[in-house]
This record gives structure tokens, C-alpha cells and sequence, in this order.
């Protein structure tokens, strides 16, 4: 499904000398000619590209809990799953130092969660091919604003984008395409997806400086109970976690091509609406130091793979199951158990307008 690259327009019937093909006898007797050689023109192939992405990432819960190998070859399992044009994935957690900040407090919170990884690790996100990685989500700033500081400065170091604060549009060019991301959540410092309006005006802008926009978002309730999608706000221990059919939508409206959701921990169903894909939950992708439950169906997530032409239209696509290993790296999972969730759960909770997903993966929309 590897996207075309820009196209060409190749001349023939000329020689090195850019002389007409054509000449004049000569013989005597009237002078004949003959017409000048066709030329054909080679039609400009369609620009496009396929992207990947994966839901939640943590990679240690340092300073005590990190993963083997101090997290060499964490993302091996899966690397040839996440190759494309453009790899995406949501850090769900700082890459810094213990800042002295943490948002549980000292001594910490009950049912409160600080994570971090070692700023080194952004190696290992590059090393999977990682190259634009979300930070709107509710554990980016796990550390305090030193710890999303020193974040953004690892994965700068790595070589790899980011995107996720309010305002900020990331804007990569692949193959003559350029992509817009976004990142939206619920939380302090990024794009407010509980806020529609702006919500719309920032993929408006973006639309502005870009041939696509992706949306990257971290929405919806948490836990294994979480799986379907419903009208309405999601809310969890009274936070206000989004509408996420509402939200996904609008942004479409208002010109995003793809919608890649993330937050509940657990995969969901995806649609399609006005022809471009919504994919409302992705699940867990990585949890080392156990940072993340794999209890039961929270241990399923997936990689989406979707290609794009250079004006949004949809012409593949496919979810390669995977599943976090006891320890929490993500494994390809043989047995495809996300692809059969997000199947049923999509036609459930969609209805005409959710995918169709055959046994390879692949997915369509709707006959």
C-alpha cells in the first residue's frame, strides 16, 4: 500500500538536440513532409502516501521500573508493522529526569499516576521508525512543565516531530505531499477538543498550510468496560473526557482526511463519515514497567496503516492486531483478536457507516 511518488511528464519524438523528428527528402520532386511524430505524455501519477499509528505508549516507569536491556530492541516485535511513509504514535508520558514537580504531589495522590521514561529512550522510538509522535494527553506533563519541556528536547535530539500543545500545527512534507497533525485532549495546554469551535478553526488553519490533515486525539472514557462508542459526553472520575462522534465529525467538516483516536485503553470501533476514516480508540500499544494494565482486552491494540491521496480520498487500508507482552512490549499478535474486536465493534456501534474489515486486515468502507 506504499503510496505513488510525484509523477512526471516525460516527452518523446525529439532527439538529443531537441530537433524535429520530421526532415525533407532529398530526392527531387515535390517536396513531401511527413507529420511530426506523436508525443505521447505520460499522465502525472497521483500523489499519496500511506501512514501508520498506534494508540497509548509508555515505555518505563523509571526510575525503578524499565524493561529489559534497559528498552534495546523494545519496539522489535513490530517494527516492520509500523513502516510507512509517515509513523506516528501517542506518548503517553515525558521523556525527562525526576523534575522534583510531579502532579501527584508529595506524598503522592491516591489513584493518582506519575510515569516517565529516561530522555534516552526517544532512541528507542526512533530506532521502531517513529517520526511524529502526539503529546495532547493527560500524562505529557506527568512532571511539570520542565518534564513537557525536556520532552520535546529528547525527541528534538531523536530526530523525531511532535505536535500537541494549543496552536501548534506540525507540518511534515512526504513524497511532495504535506500533512498537517494536530493533537487535541481534554487537559491543560493542548488543543480543547471539548471546545468545537476552536476545535474547527485550528483544522481550518491547518487545512490552510497543508495537502492533508490528520487529527491526533486523546478522548473518551477509560477501562475494559469502555469499548463501545455512544452519543453523547464521556466522562471519567468526572472529568470531561469529549464527545467523540461530535468532535470527530467536526473536525471532518471543517477538512481533517484521517482521525486517530486514542485515551480509553482499550480498542474501539472506526467509521467512515464523508469519506474519511475515524478510528475512535487504537487501545494499548506499549506499557513496560507494567505501566499499563494488560488485564484481559486492555492488552489488544493495533496498527493502523491508511493511504491517502494528496486530496484526502481514501484508497487503503489495514489494522495489523497486536497485544502487550507480560511485561508490557507490544507483540503482533497471531491470533488477530484486535482485528476481530474493532470488526464487530465497528459494525455495532456503526452500523452502515462502519468499516468493513476483512480477514487480511484490510479495511474498506462501507458496501
Amino acid at each position: 500500500m506504499i503510496g505513488a511518488g510525484v509523477g512526471s511528464v516525460a516527452f518523446a519524438g525529439r532527439d538529443s538536440a531537441n530537433k524535429s523528428s520530421w526532415h525533407q527528402p532529398a530526392a527531387a520532386g515535390p517536396a513531401t513532409t511527413e507529420p511530426p511524430a506523436t508525443e505521447p505524455v505520460a499522465k502525472e501519477e497521483v500523489r499519496s502516501i500511506t501512514m501508520s499509528a498506534t494508540g497509548d505508549i509508555m515505555m518505563a516507569n523509571a526510575p525503578g521500573r524499565l524493561p529489559p536491556r534497559d528498552g534495546d530492541g523494545f519496539f522489535d516485535d513490530v517494527r516492520e508493522d509500523l513502516a510507512a511513509d509517515l509513523v506516528m504514535g501517542n506518548l503517553e508520558q515525558p521523556l525527562t529526569a525526576d523534575t522534583g514537580t510531579s502532579k501527584c504531589g508529595s506524598p503522592p495522590s491516591p489513584n493518582c499516576f506519575a510515569f516517565r521514561s529516561p530522555t534516552s529512550y526517544a532512541k528507542h522510538l526512533k530506532d521502531a521508525g517513529f517520526q511524529l509522535m502526539n503529546l495532547a494527553n493527560n500524562h505529557t506533563r506527568d512532571f511539570g512543565t520542565a518534564g513537557a519541556r525536556n520532552t520535546r528536547a529528547a525527541l528534538d535530539d531523536a530526530g523525531i516531530k511532535y505536535t500537541g500543545n494549543a496552536g501548534e500545527v506540525t507540518v511534515v512534507e512526504i513524497k511532495g505531499v504535506k500533512v498537517a497533525v494536530i493533537g487535541f485532549s481534554s487537559y491543560a495546554g493542548a488543543n480543547n477538543l471539548t471546545d468545537i469551535a476552536a476545535s474547527k478553526a485550528a483544522v481550518e488553519d491547518a487545512k490552510g498550510q497543508a495537502d492533508l490533515v490528520v487529527v491526533q486525539v486523546h478522548m473518551g472514557a477509560e477501562g475494559s468496560n469502555k469499548q463501545h462508542v455512544k452519543p453523547g459526553t464521556e466522562l471519567f472520575f468526572g472529568e470531561n473526557r469529549g464527545d467523540p462522534v461530535k468532535f470527530s465529525r467536526a473536525v471532518i467538516d471543517a477538512g481533517a482526511d484521517l482521525v486517530v483516536g486514542h485515551g480509553p485503553h482499550v480498542l474501539r470501533g472506526m467509521e467512515f463519515y464523508k469519506g474519511r476514516l475515524i478510528a475512535y480508540s487504537l487501545g494499548n500499544f506499549a506499557g513496560g514497567g507494567k505501566t499499563l494494565s494488560g488485564a484481559g482486552v486492555l492488552k489488544y491494540g493495533g496498527v493502523l496503516r491508511v493511504t491517502l491521496t494528496a486530496d484526502g480520498t481514501f484508497t487503503g487500508g489495514e489494522i495489523r492486531s497486536t497485544a502487550m507482552s507480560s511485561i508490557g512490549l507490544p507483540t503482533r499478535d497471531a491470533n488477530n483478536r484486535g482485528r476481530k474486536l474493532v470488526a464487530q465493534l465497528s459494525e455495532d456501534d456503526f452500523g452502515d457507516s462502519g468499516v468493513t474489515i476483512g480477514d487480511d486486515g484490510s479495511i474498506a468502507p462501507p458496501a
